[in-house]
């Protein structure tokens, strides 16, 4: 077996022939975030947490546990037999090194990497590696794990050297294996410059390039990998690259403003949508990855009794993107594979003990909107209005669209800053406590819910990606 290729606009085999990749990422996993797994705030604030009140011990035992459980030989199985060829890794640098102890190689680090890339490898899926979290965070997002609003990531060259590090360190270690079909090395920047993303992907090339010449590397474009605008020439120094787009549609969240029909005007908007993040790419004919998209679902917990209708609409904006995606012959990964019961594939049972254990405490997420992702802000917004109303009153308009505008307006940022980082911060101890007093054996009961045979399947989900996967997919 070798690697696969980019040539021209197209993945190909080592015999020239086209390879579509159609998959999800897995999300959640060695990259934890809050609305997939339940917890308020950021990774690192939860782990810190649940070491104050279990101890060290029981903390890493827990984390440990539901890294293994998450992903085993009858996710791989299931995810084959839906038709689907490649799984997306994201992880966050700190599995393999400490702010404390810098380039300071966590061997521990590619225990479950390795294991999960293999499991693949076994049922014929390949993946590609994803940093989802680099230091100091590479976007102001949660799932950059850093706390903060701020990308520190661009701010300071030694965030920068340490990724650089690491991807060696990665590249070391995979270069040979060709179930990896390849490398995005940065997920979702947002360089306010737009100018040091770009020195830092020629960084991170050469990088990468002396010691492994052979998988191909995916590249987000800037702003959440929807813009590509100041990239110029750049790719003529970039062989065997690939470009990522993330092609999410507000038409499949709770903050749409109207229902999807799939009239002309909502499929206008789709494919002008899709269109203008991949214009670049096209302008040069080069290669384009969707490495993250999708809708998300409604829950009857808190949706009730319009659950069903809401889904089938969302179901219908997934249909009609892929039929976009189709038409390109795209590669895609949709977002995301497993969660607790909002986007995934496959999501957590209700009558797990962990869903048990955390039933009031994601009620009470829920009602107070902590999690950015996909918020119903609707028991909320009578409180933060005043705070929206107050900056667009005493704030001139010009000075109201600041970066990543038009991604954030100024409502969106002061939700981000007030409910998904102050107010998220106030509930951190309190997940954590609803772990006080457990034993060992109940400690990997609760990690245990994540397994496969604990989880349901969105069975209106994947029936979408297995009729959008076998039209063009690849055998493998």
């Amino acid at each position: 077996m070798a690697y696969i290729k980019v040539s021209g606009t197209k993945l190909v085999d080592q015999d020239g022939k086209e390879v579509i990749l159609r998959g999800a990422g897995l999300g959640g996993w060695m990259n934890m975030e809050n609305f997939i797994s339940g917890y308020p705030g950021c990774e690192f604030q939860i782990r810190d947490a649940l070491a104050e009140v279990v101890g060290e011990a029981k903390r890493d035992l827990f984390f440990d546990k539901f890294l293994e459980y998450f992903f085993q030989d009858a996710d791989a199985a299931f995810f084959k037999s839906l038709g689907l060829n490649c799984i997306r890794l994201p992880f966050n640098y700190r599995h393999f090194e400490d702010d404390m102890n810098p380039r300071v190689l966590k061997p521990e680090g590619f225990k479950h990497l390795d294991r999960v890339i293999d499991l693949c490898a076994k049922h014929g899926i390949y993946t590609i590696l994803d940093l989802h979290t680099a230091p100091g965070g590479q976007n102001g997002d949660w799932h950059s794990d850093s706390g903060i609003h701020i990308p520190t990531f661009w701010l300071h060259k030694d965030h920068q050297d340490r990724v650089i590090w690491l991807w060696q360190e990665l590249a070391k270690h995979y270069k040979d294996n060709t179930w990896i079909a390849g490398y995005n090395p940065l997920n979702e920047p947002t360089d306010p410059s737009h100018t040091r993303l770009i020195d830092f992907y020629n960084r991170i090339y050469s990088a990468i390039r002396d010691i492994d010449p052979h998988h191909a590397l995916f590249l987000d474009g800037n702003t959440f990998a929807s813009d590509f605008s100041h990239f110029g020439e750049a790719y003529k120094n970039w062989e065997n690259t690939a470009y990522s787009i993330h092609d999410y549609s507000l038409l499949g969240f709770p903050a749409s403003k109207e229902k999807y029909v799939g009239n002309p005007s909502q499929l206008t908007r789709l494919r002008r949508s899709y269109e203008k993040k991949r214009e670049w790419m096209d302008t040069h004919g080069l290669c384009v990855w969707n490495g993250e998209f999708g809708p998300v679902y409604a829950r009857k917990q808190y949706e009730g009794e319009e659950t069903d209708e809401i889904n089938e609409r969302r179901y219908h904006v997934l249909k009609d993107q892929l039929a976009i995606y189709n038409k390109d012959r795209l590669s895609w990964s949709i977002w995301l594979y497993k969660d607790i019961g909002f986007q995934g594939m496959v999501h957590v049972s209700l009558d797990t003990p962990y869903m048990i254990l955390f039933k009031d405490f994601l009620a009470k997420k829920h009602r107070l909107a902590i999690d950015a992702w996909g918020a119903d802000l609707i028991h909320v917004q009578a409180t933060y209005q005043p705070l929206i109303d107050l900056i667009h009153q005493e704030i001139k308009p010009e000075h109201q669209n600041l970066y990543p505008w038009p991604l954030w307006k100024a409502a969106d940022r002061a939700g981000r800053l007030a409910r998904n980082i102050l107010v998220s911060e106030f509930l951190v101890k309190e997940w954590a406590e609803h772990f006080s007093g457990k034993t060992e054996a109940e400690i990997d009961e609760i990690a245990k819910s994540f397994a496969f045979e604990n989880c349901v399947h969105r069975d209106g989900l994947n029936k979408v990606l297995t009729d959008n996967a076998t039209l063009v997919a690849q055998s493998v």
